[in-house]
């Protein structure tokens, strides 16, 4: 991939930082996140800190791979014992009062159904837009199952995919893709929906054809929602896709899946049948999200080694490409206009 300069490798948005259940096991983590050094803890109350990783003393590393650890629902520092609350102010020192300008540069955050997503403005603006309430859950719906990946690449490219429906044949071999009206936008918000058949190998011992409806909801560059109605089979389930940036090469890209209990399996999973609903459940979601990460692995072999087109000679089957490049600019708030006359098919990346 072309050379990407550092406010067009980390586009202002929500990205996700981890889920809930490992910040409270691990009780502290570290991460590289949009090019910078963060950890993540939650206090004695239960509410998520995501904080700079540096201590506003002298500088040391909070994470826990040097030292850094919580007590009583606060950070200490492992060079001084300076603690820092949930709200990244300094509220004690070993030795002295203290100081009341120590304090933690903090992020502000969202939770969605137990994933932890973080604000990143550019130039440490406050957030322009939020993101979604949680999708209506319960009983019924399963729990969260996830898989990452890390590649070359970006965030505006990977989530290009909720438009591009050309490439859902020609690359995924799916058949009979046909959008289904035009894309929306508001604001940060995208919608864009299309059908299309799919066949999937089960097990290695039949075929399953699917007749599938997607409506897949885009927040900005790092959190894409998808509803997935497959009709043939009757499974509802829903997709994260969540790309966020490590350090303006590469990307750490999160599927999370989550399915709606099948209580009478379809013919295709009739042999299922006499599982317990819950086993059942797991075994369709594992075999879900293993389909979809090798959907997208055929896209990473692509984007590793693609270079980007910020003018791209795009032909009548290409769909809104264009349109979702232009919505994209609302990412890059310190980028220059573009040049009068390039609109249509100019991006945000140089």
């Amino acid at each position: 991939m072309n050379h990407i300069n550092e406010i067009s490798a980390f586009p202002e948005g929500w990205y996700f930082v981890a889920n809930r259940a490992s910040i409270l096991r691990e009780n502290l983590i570290e991460k590289t996140w949009m090019g910078q050094e963060i950890i993540a803890w939650s206090d004695g109350e239960g509410h998520i800190c995501v904080a700079e990783a540096y201590c506003p003393h002298l500088g040391s590393h909070l994470g826990p791979t040097v030292g850094g650890r919580v007590r009583d629902g606060c950070l200490v520092c492992p060079f001084h014992g300076f603690e820092f609350d949930r709200t990244g102010q300094c509220v004690a020192t070993p030795n002295a009062p203290a100081p009341k300008a120590a304090r933690l540069s903090v992020y502000r955050t969202r939770e969605i159904l137990g994933m932890v997503f973080a604000w990143w403005g550019v130039g440490g603006r406050a957030p322009q837009w939020d993101l979604p309430d949680d999708p209506p859950a319960g009983a019924e719906w399963s729990r969260l199952r996830s898989t990452k990946l890390r590649f070359r690449g970006h965030p505006q490219e990977t989530t290009e995919n909720s438009v591009d429906v050309e490439h859902l044949g020609y690359t995924h071999g799916y058949h009979d893709v046909a959008p289904t009206g035009t894309i929306s936008i508001e604001g940060a918000y995208l919608r864009s929906c299309f059908d299309f058949t799919n066949v999937n190998r089960f097990a290695g011992l039949f075929n399953i054809t699917s007749e599938v409806s997607a409506v897949t909801h885009v927040h900005g560059l790092g959190y894409s929602f998808v509803e997935i109605q497959e009709k043939t089979i009757g499974l509802d389930a829903r997709l994260w896709v969540l790309p966020t940036p490590v350090d303006g090469t590469f990307v750490n890209l999160v599927l999370v899946s989550q399915l709606r209990e099948i209580r009478k399996p379809g013919r295709f999973f009739a042999g299922l049948g006499f599982l317990p609903v819950r086993l059942r459940h797991r075994l369709i979601n594992c075999f879900f999200l293993r389909q979809e990460k090798r959907y997208v692995m055929q896209d990473v072999t692509i984007w590793e080694r693609k270079r980007y087109q910020p003018r791209p000679r795009l032909c009548r089957g290409d769909g809104p490409i264009g349109k979702y490049r232009r919505y994209c600019r609302q990412f890059y708030p310190k980028l220059q206009p573009e040049k009068p006359g390039t609109a249509e098919i100019e991006s945000t990346r140089p």
